[in-house]
């Protein structure tokens, strides 16, 4: 009999070891989950700034070939052909 009570304080030992590092398990994941929502905010804010950045280069580089520079010019056309398609179909569309 004084074995089996060995045996069951053995046991709860065991689970209640099993318990502490299932909670210290779960909260070492819950900082993780924090840290990954974080640095994924942080990725989607740098991925708008890039794309902002991207956006006001490409503005600059069509400014500057407008300007006169002959790097571009035929981006500058294309992107005026471009434009002008545009205009033509929502002039088109609102005369239906």
């Amino acid at each position: 009999m004084g074995e089996l009570i060995k045996i069951v304080d053995s046991l709860e030992n065991k689970i209640s070891k099993l318990l502490h590092r299932l909670e210290v398990l779960n909260k070492a994941n819950k900082t993780l989950e924090d840290e990954l929502m974080s640095i994924k905010a942080d990725q989607e804010k740098t991925q708008q700034m890039v794309s902002e950045w991207e956006e006001k280069y490409n503005s600059l580089k069509l400014a500057n070939t407008m300007l006169g520079s002959n790097t571009n010019k035929t981006e500058a056309k294309l992107k005026i052909n471009t434009l002008i398609r545009e205009l033509d179909y929502c002039i088109a569309q609102l005369s239906e």
